[in-house]
């Protein structure tokens, strides 16, 4: 079967091997794919590989050979998953790849925030420590974990990571989802007495009509003014005006965001210019180890599939 990869680019931007895959069959990669240029590329092909790339309905019908759909992540929201059951065209995708590297993201962001690391690494460079009279100096209150309370907000299995790793650090750790269960060292409360309590607060749940603009001017005006929001998740969980007001008005005192609601984002966007806003570009799931990973487990779900059998299915 024939073989085409839509966006492999950020996947693999040539430090990993497409060897794997490419031993399944003939095989056409692109780094990116314009909206105009889907079905022409994808014509052929029985099996499309996706990571970021639209697959509407209109699209799907103007791929006759199409056999499968491989998301090269885990969020499937690309794919119009109805059009792909009418076709009896299965969809697999790429679970827990990441755990790791994005719950470390998460306390990366916590560090620089509570450290304020990157800052005064740049001052000792600009010549600041030079002119000192004392050994050490800090321009910043300098925070410790173990004083804090984090709230998490979903614990799958990247929540339940960073729950683990916040008790290496002696936090106390409190817990929101909608079907709590034991977890060892976490206590379950409300959404409201979550954000009331925490000094943290780190959001790991999926987007849904639920959970868009979850975190609202509302919401925000319960947290603490020293409190710290960090989204690893997705960035249409905030309502991104409200949060940047908060931000400038000190209601709260720091957010850290790998995530936003549009990506890449206009220069428009409220917290692009927000001082105690860190945001870095969608990378807490892009170490090497995971997209090592990642890759792996397309190349077994697309195996799978030629062999006849299925994993990974979410359609």
């Amino acid at each position: 079967m024939h073989i085409v990869v839509l966006d492999g680019h950020t996947l693999n931007p040539g430090d990993l091997s497409w060897s794997p895959l490419q031993s399944l069959g003939p095989c056409d990669i692109y780094d990116y794919t314009p909206p105009d240029a889907i079905v022409s590329r994808a014509h052929h092909a029985e099996i499309v590989l996706t990571n970021k790339v639209v697959l509407t309905r209109e699209i799907i019908h103007q791929l006759p050979n199409l056999q499968y759909i491989g998301v090269l992540a885990t969020g499937y929201n690309m794919v119009d998953t109805q059009t792909a059951r009418e076709r009896q065209i299965p969809i697999t995708n790429v679970p827990a790849y990441g755990t790791q590297s994005v719950a470390q993201m998460v306390f990366a962001l916590l560090f620089e925030l509570t450290r304020h690391i990157a800052y005064h690494a740049d001052t000792v460079k600009a010549g600041k420590w030079c002119q000192q009279t004392a050994f050490c100096y800090w321009d910043k209150p300098l925070i410790a974990l173990e004083s804090l309370t984090l709230g998490i907000v979903g614990l799958g299995a990247i929540g339940q990571t960073v729950a683990h790793i916040a008790q290496a650090f002696d936090m106390t750790v409190l817990g929101y989802q909608r079907h709590p269960k034991l977890i060892a060292g976490v206590t379950w409360t409300s959404l409201d007495d979550l954000f009331r309590q925490s000094d943290v607060i780190s959001l790991h749940c999926p987007l849904t009509p639920e959970t868009h603009h979850l975190i609202n001017a509302q919401r925000l005006a319960l947290m603490k003014p020293s409190a710290i929001l960090i989204n690893t998740s997705r960035g249409l969980l905030i309502d991104e005006e409200a949060l940047a007001k908060a931000l400038r008005t000190q209601q709260i005192a720091g957010a850290g965001l790998d995530v936003l609601s549009v990506e890449p984002p206009p220069p428009s966007n409220p917290l692009l210019q927000v001082e105690n806003c860190i945001i870095t570009p969608h990378q807490a799931w892009a170490t090497q180890t995971a997209r090592r990973r990642l890759l792996d487990i397309v190349v077994d779900n697309v195996q799978a599939f030629l062999q006849g059998r299925l994993q990974n299915v979410v359609n």
